[in-house]
């Protein structure tokens, strides 16, 4: 566990030196890279999201792809296509820009239903299915999407199957004003990103992601998880609640947040601070409650108020 604490510090230090002023973030990133979840970042332009991608990318010695979502895209065009090779007289797939191990859907709502969906099995089952033929998913394989909150115009809302596959969302926001002379600072020559060495390899990572699964979580905690979700399904404001596949995500996410802070074992705290990020994003709430301008953050704060906390030791 030491080692997994040591290598999750290597990874953050080195990613920070690119990113900067945004330590939470990168920190629910790598808890994303090390549960082999997915990201939804939702934030205006400009803030860094490729970036941070990038150099999660570089800092693992991963392959890279950006997608750029675009209304007249097609499944194919994410996925891969056959295409008839004369010589062999047979089909050869050609493979499609979601075969690396990090990739980067930008602007994720601005492509048609159809296409989003092209990203579901790749996401849940790390496979995709052309022509009745399945390819395997490199690994380790993150989806790190993109979406403004601000413009709808020409955008296509992600259905809930398709919220409900990433394991968190977050936001980087405008970083403080000192930050921002830095970064001003930092880029006058040449972009810190092209010095930015690899920090882990994919060994290592490998390692950590087994490390994570033998975190111990008391039943308490467990208890905890659920109590948690289940009150997003019974909340008055709420017309869906949080999946199976959200106590999931919070009962991984917490595993890793423990080894990012040297513990093997889960505390509630864990839970307070990835309940939003985790569970959010999988809430629907009612008309009712949008008109009084109530939201999924405020829900999820309530029931963290409202469920009780169990004692956890080691």
């Amino acid at each position: 566990m030491k080692q997994a604490y040591a290598l999750t510090q290597k990874l953050f230090g080195n990613v920070r030196q690119v990113i900067i002023g945004k330590d939470e973030a990168i920190k629910k990133t790598i808890l994303a890279l090390l549960v082999q979840g997915h990201v939804l970042i939702e934030d205006v332009p400009g803030v860094g999201k490729t970036i941070l991608a990038r150099a999660i990318a570089k800092s693992i010695g991963c392959s890279f792809k950006r997608i750029q979502f675009t209304p007249d895209m097609l499944p194919s065009d994410v996925t891969g296509v056959s295409v008839f090779n004369q010589k062999t007289r047979e089909f050869d797939f050609r493979e499609g820009p979601i075969f690396a191990q990090i990739v980067l859907v930008d602007e994720i709502n601005r492509a048609t239903p159809k296409t989003q969906s092209a990203l579901l099995e790749a996401m849940e089952e790390r496979q995709v299915t052309v022509d009745g033929t399945t390819y395997i998913m490199p690994k380790p394989f993150l989806v790190l999407a993109t979406q403004n909150p601000i413009e709808y115009e020409g955008t296509f809302p992600l259905p809930e199957a398709q919220l409900d596959r990433f394991v968190l969302r977050i936001r980087l926001g405008y970083v403080s004003k000192e930050k921002e002379i830095q970064i001003l600072t930092d880029q006058q020559f040449k972009h810190p990103l092209d010095n930015l060495m690899g920090a882990i390899s994919r060994q290592d990572l490998i390692e950590m992601q087994d490390a994570v699964k033998q975190v111990h979580v008391e039943e308490s905690i467990k208890e905890y998880i659920v109590d948690i979700t289940n009150a997003t399904r019974n909340h008055p404001d709420v017309y869906l609640g949080a999946s199976p596949r959200g106590s999931l995500g919070l009962y991984k996410t917490s595993q890793a947040s423990a080894v990012i802070t040297g513990r093997d074992y889960v505390i509630p705290d864990d839970i307070k601070s990835l309940a939003e990020p985790v569970l959010a994003h999988r809430l629907i709430i009612s008309p009712a409650a949008r008109m009084k301008n109530v939201n999924a953050e405020h829900v999820i704060n309530r029931i963290l108020e409202m469920v009780a906390v169990p004692s956890a030791t080691r």
